[in-house]
């Protein structure tokens, strides 16, 4: 009998971390509001104007007073649209922690109308190398073993791939590293506290990590990562992914051979010929 996978997130613990970030104080939301800019000026620069919109975000309130028309939706593993015919659904900053990424693009290219636009704002694989690196030495010099901290987050070739599974026409992945700097490695905890992405991962450990851990890692990370400031870099890179549903409008790649024109035409060059040998050892 093949038993499932364990699921990647604990929804629960990813919940209550959301919750304890909007208030325990002032949420750092920077990040998603970088976002937020980023889809704006990229929605701009489409010649279209989008009359419904769905937001899949765990934040909803800064994506809402970005769109004010928009219709949020939690990003459960179920996506709960209230309806379909949308022609733009943005998934804001969530999508990282899906256990079934693709399957969330499937669902909202379903609730697309053909030729709808899907935006994904995530956290890549460079997200917090310097961190992931530190304290998995320092856990590894202090008790040759090592427990997950960090969140395996996708590369941008895996997301833009999983565009292409997800069915989606033009699919474009791009992607950039904001770093910001803290005074200390405990000041970078309390931010991603604050940002609602402490560990929620469901093969987390449950017992309080050893003060120790910390203070090794910082040490760590310091001399490996340290500014000449004294302050600790840390990177933060977001993805970006756009697909179209399908529409017979869209442009459509040529048939193999169907070219009326010469490449050597075009770069005004003589086209070199190879002797029908080397055709064949290069087929």
């Amino acid at each position: 009998m093949t038993t499932a996978p364990q699921p990647l997130t604990d929804h629960a613990a990813l919940h209550r971390n959301r919750r304890r970030a909007l208030t325990a104080g002032t949420p750092a939301l920077f990040l998603h509001a970088l976002a937020i800019d980023e889809i704006q000026q990229r929605l701009q620069e489409v010649n279209r104007t989008f009359t419904k919109t769905a937001i899949v975000t765990g934040f909803p309130d800064i994506w809402q007073q970005a769109f004010p028309d928009a219709e949020i939706v939690a990003d459960a593993e179920t996506l709960h649209f209230n309806g379909s015919g949308y022609d733009l659904i943005i998934h804001g900053m969530a999508l990282h922690w899906a256990h079934d990424p693709v399957g969330q693009m499937i669902q909202c290219r379903r609730q697309l109308v053909a030729d709808g636009l899907f935006l994904g704002a995530s956290f890549g694989g460079q997200t917090l190398t310097e961190l992931r690196a530190s304290l998995s030495q320092a856990e590894i010099e202090l008790t040759g073993g090592l427990s997950p901290h960090v969140l395996p987050m996708g590369e941008i070739r895996d997301l833009g791939a999983l565009l292409q599974r997800a069915g989606f026409a033009l699919p474009v992945a791009d992607s950039f590293i904001q770093t910001a700097s803290y005074r200390s490695l405990i000041h970078l905890i309390h931010d991603l506290r604050a940002m609602g992405e402490t560990n929620a991962l469901t093969a987390r450990q449950r017992r309080f990590a050893p003060r120790q851990l910390f203070t090794k890692a910082h040490a760590l990370y310091t001399e490996t990562y340290g500014l000449p400031d004294g302050r600790l870099p840390c990177s933060f890179e977001l993805i970006f992914l756009t697909g179209w549903a399908p529409d017979d409008s869209q442009q459509q790649p040529l048939r193999p051979g169907s070219a009326k024109h010469r490449l050597a035409d075009a770069l005004r060059t003589d086209e070199i010929v190879l002797p029908s040998d080397e055709k064949t050892a290069i087929n």
